[in-house]
């Protein structure tokens, strides 16, 4: 009778063995979030709400700090993260490079929070007198298109300037140096070069770009958790909503994670722009728009088409917006 009782015994682990690998399967689901330092994902991490709601769907949130825009889809791209945010211009040439990607929502322009900075004592006074001149930013990042902006308005061409690509870190560096003559750039790192450093705002956003911040996700993500990400969106646009009524909240949340003076932070949020809508049929045309521009210009090497790239939300959700 032994062998009759090991043998069942063994069939018994078996399905236990068997039953226990599929909840763990299910319970180890995970949505992977890329986040820069600063913006409303940063608020959202630290609240913790969308932990506790996707928990309920089985679904653990893994969080992804990137250094900027074009870092975070190269992780997007390569599959290391499923949801992310960025400026206008990384989603642009992530897009180019081929990531499978899908728009998902976007906040409110913030077009003051990017700039086209020179030093204190600088000579230069206006965009047409940077003409010859080396300009440091970090490629594909959304000032790039800022810097595209300002100089056609100001009747330059891209190739009347030199351009230095340096993430933020080194671009300050060298801006202080003094080994480039203007930088562009977005907040906090704009706010605290002005305060800090006392730079000069050649030209912000206002009246060239929209300065939209994108949340994106890879195709096949999205397609297949559709009601993780109506969760996330909904998630966005609370944290937006309290972020807009409580701004001395959110900057001495925020300050400490930046390691930035209070004044410089609380510049920086009032600045910014919070919530989560989906893509209407404007900001496809002017995210075209810019598409379009890097092309031309050759910044990528093939035209593009945004609207092929935006996700469908569920319809309770679309009304809800």
């Amino acid at each position: 009778m032994r062998p009759v009782i090991l043998r069942r015994g063994l069939v018994a682990l078996f399905a236990a063995a068997v039953t226990f690998g599929a909840i763990t399967q299910a319970q180890a689901e995970t949505l992977r979030i890329g986040y820069q330092k600063y913006g409303t994902l940063v608020l959202l991490k630290a609240k913790g709400t969308l932990e506790k709601r996707l928990a309920a769907q089985g679904v653990d949130v893994q969080w992804t700090e990137f250094p900027g825009g074009p870092q975070l889809l190269e992780g997007l791209n390569v599959g290391s993260i499923d949801f992310g945010v960025t400026g206008e211009t990384p989603p642009v040439f992530a897009q180019a490079a081929g990531a499978d990607l899908l728009y998902v929502a976007y906040e409110p322009p913030a077009p003051h929070s990017e700039a086209l900075l020179v030093p204190k004592d600088s000579p230069i006074k206006s965009v047409a007198d940077l003409k010859g001149k080396k300009v440091v930013l970090n490629k594909g990042s959304n000032v790039h298109y800022l810097l595209v902006r300002a100089l056609e308005d100001a009747g330059l061409k891209y190739t009347d300037i030199q351009t230095v690509f340096l993430p933020p870190a080194d671009a300050r560096a060298a801006f202080e140096r003094g080994s480039v003559d203007a930088w562009v750039i977005w907040d906090p790192y704009q706010a605290a070069a002005e305060q800090q450093l006392q730079a000069r705002t050649l030209r912000d956003g206002q009246g060239l770009v929209d300065n939209h911040q994108f949340y994106l996700a890879t195709k096949p993500y999205a397609q297949k958790n559709p009601e993780v990400i109506k969760t996330l969106v909904e998630e966005v646009r609370a944290v937006g909503e309290w972020s807009k009524a409580n701004p001395q909240d959110v900057t001495a949340q925020v300050s400490p994670l930046l390691g930035l003076p209070t004044d410089i932070t609380l510049t920086s949020v009032k600045r910014q722009g919070y919530g989560a809508l989906f893509l209407t049929p404007e900001v496809v045309a002017a995210q075209q728009k810019i598409a379009d521009s890097f092309y031309q210009l050759k910044l990528i090497p093939k035209p593009l088409s945004i609207k092929d790239v935006i996700w469908t939300p569920p319809a309770a959700l679309a009304k809800a917006q």
